[in-house]
């Protein structure tokens, strides 16, 4: 059975190659609230997708932009398997008010966060004050969980290798907004929507 995957270029803009349908991998039936499933739930979601070996290998990779396989999330989340090429990162962004987790399967991703709760709306740039950067390294077998206020960049930054994670969101991601960052200002440059991604 072939899966559905989408790619995009490095820089995180580009068209679908294929509609993207859902890989069962069996933990969909995770136990969740009735209001969805918590963080930690998601974290230990992710964390039993990454180190689910057949699953991570069904990825097709390519060297030029990241590869995706949407997965049936518990309880309703929403769920990727991401292949990132070296090099290759998301920029700054958010989750439209979802909470979520990752995880990294192979390789080692960065993630550069903010540790302050930004307005969602009604400003295009906002000046950050000091000691809200925030840096992580995740390597494979690691990963995090976060809150609807999360605003973060990851990336690869291996020269050579591949790396492939797992995420998920609840509810499924309404919007992303996206951010580019010089020094301290941090300013809004488009908000995107499920059907620019799905």
């Amino acid at each position: 059975m072939s899966l559905p995957v989408r790619t995009s270029t490095s820089s995180g803009a580009g068209a679908a190659t294929d509609v993207v349908g859902a890989a069962d991998t069996g933990r969909a039936a995770a136990t969740a609230s009735a209001a969805g499933p918590t963080p930690a739930e998601l974290l230990d979601f992710v964390g039993g997708c990454a180190a689910d070996a057949e699953l991570i290998s069904s990825l097709p990779l390519d060297p030029e932009g990241r590869t995706w396989i949407r997965l049936n999330g518990p309880a309703g989340s929403e769920a990727w398997l991401i292949g990132w090429p070296p090099g290759t990162g998301t920029g700054w962004h958010d989750h439209g008010g979802s909470h979520g987790a990752f995880a990294t399967a192979a390789g080692t991703l960065k993630e550069d966060s903010l540790a302050a709760r930004l307005p969602t709306e009604g400003w295009k740039t906002l000046e950050l004050t000091e000691d809200v950067d925030r840096e992580r390294q995740l390597a494979a077998g690691e990963g995090r969980a976060f809150g609807r206020h999360h605003v973060h960049e990851v990336r690869n930054e291996s020269g050579a290798e591949h790396a492939v994670s797992v995420h998920a969101y609840y509810p499924p991601l309404p919007l992303m907004r996206r951010y580019s960052r010089t020094g301290a200002v941090l300013r809004l440059e488009q908000v995107e929507r499920p059907e620019e991604w799905q």
